[in-house]
């Protein structure tokens, strides 16, 4: 199963990097306007795609959190369980979240990553009016909002999120966290979760737990 997903792996990237060769040899010859928008997409999902296992076709459209309330969604969040990602590599992982007179959020995470506390701030906002659960969050102001999905909580203890992208729609990149109001949650709850995302045809195969032990005071 590992050589044939890193198989697809190194296949997907190396036509994405043939892709932007292309892309940048037509710009040159001035063949197409249309080609900047794309190669500058593409040269941004490059690192993401070279560190996360890509799935072949466009995103599933899971379920979300019917009549979700983004206002007591709000506070500290901490990581239980996750789907690797590169840009998540330290313990301790929370996030808090502020709501602003805007209706939009202000959102805090934070890492303990070789015995230095890192932050990041950004802003999330409700992306669907129709579906309050698709959130978008951003963490600079010249990237797109990334996809946050609320696909279930009970706001108290536990929440279930989900992030996917598609890149030309032949394939997409995921993401997927389980949430808990404190730093450790029952091993029923987190094996819901997964029931969860798995009955949304999320592949959840390789979620692993965070590291929330040894954390010391709390962030």
């Amino acid at each position: 199963m590992c050589i044939l997903e890193c198989m697809l792996n190194n296949l997907i990237c190396n036509i994405l990097h043939f892709y932007v060769f292309f892309s940048s040899f037509l710009l040159a010859k001035g063949k197409t306007s249309k080609m900047k928008a794309l190669l500058v997409v593409l040269a941004l999902f490059l690192p993401i795609i070279n560190a996360q296992v890509p799935h072949w076709g466009p995103c599933p459209e899971p379920v979300t959190q019917p009549a979700f309330n983004l206002k007591k969604f709000m506070g500290r969040w901490f990581e239980i369980a996750k789907l690797p990602a590169q840009f998540e590599r330290g313990r301790c992982i929370e996030t808090n979240f502020t709501l602003k007179l805007d209706g939009t959020a202000h959102v805090m995470s934070s890492e303990i990553l070789k015995g230095e506390l890192k932050t990041i701030e950004g802003t999330a906002v409700v992306e669907d009016k129709r579906n309050p659960a698709k959130l978008g969050i951003s963490f600079s102001y010249v990237l797109p909002y990334t996809p946050y999905w609320i696909l279930s909580t009970d706001y108290e203890n536990s929440a279930l999120v989900y992030s996917c992208t598609d890149v030309l729609r032949l394939f997409h990149v995921d993401f997927a966290w389980i949430l808990g109001r404190t730093r450790s949650l029952p091993a029923a709850t987190i094996d819901h979760g997964k029931e969860v995302f798995t009955n949304n045809n999320i592949d959840v195969s390789r979620m692993i737990l965070s590291r929330q032990q040894g954390c010391g005071k709390d962030l």
